[in-house]
């Protein structure tokens, strides 16, 4: 089982079927919260939801395509980080995630992301990140911008919300970017 220890406050632990409780009190203690950005809020209206979900994530980690991990703070499961897909073909992968109302401001995830930043160059050796965001949700870009990616643009009406399009922003990292980066710091 994935899981990944980013420093002595923060941890990655692959989700199994024994999280499925603990993920759904998670969204649903933040459901307003997550509805604002995540169009899947709506579909997990119990435990059971997640059921057969679950084994998908845990196929694409055990097929190398990627992973859905639960981010811990302090042990208490407050987020969720993933790798959407790896393509292999062009060493590239997309970011995404989202954290509990009551645990933002503490630098979690982006502590999160650049430690993943350093497995995803270093370890899978891949080439190109992603991370893509509405434009209108500027927690979740400062991100990318607090980390060095390159702003590459937006989608206009690239994601339906409920009952509107949203505005998608797109944020990229290259290996030699990270490695320029890190030289820098």
């Amino acid at each position: 089982m994935f899981s990944f220890k980013v420093n002595e406050d923060i941890s990655l632990e692959l989700f199994q079927q024994h999280h499925k409780e603990e993920l759904y009190e998670l969204i649903d203690s933040n459901r307003a919260h997550l509805r604002a950005r995540l169009q899947w809020v709506d579909k997990r209206q119990s435990p059971d939801d997640l059921t057969p979900i679950i084994p998908i994530w845990i196929r694409n980690y055990a097929d190398n395509n990627g992973f859905d991990a639960g981010i811990r703070y302090r042990g208490e499961l407050v987020g969720m980080v993933g790798l959407h897909y790896i393509d292999w073909k062009t060493k590239s992968t997309s970011i995404g995630y989202f954290l509990s109302e009551q645990a933002q401001g503490k630098g979690i995830v982006t502590t999160t992301i650049k430690a993943l930043l350093n497995y995803i160059f270093s370890e899978l050796k891949l080439n190109r990140v992603e991370i893509q965001c509405a434009v209108t949700n500027s927690k979740s870009f400062q991100i990318p911008e607090r980390l060095g990616f390159k702003k590459e643009g937006i989608t206009r009406d690239g994601q339906w919300l409920h009952d509107h399009y949203e505005d998608i922003v797109t944020y990229s990292m290259l290996a030699k970017e990270w490695t320029k980066e890190q030289s820098h710091t």
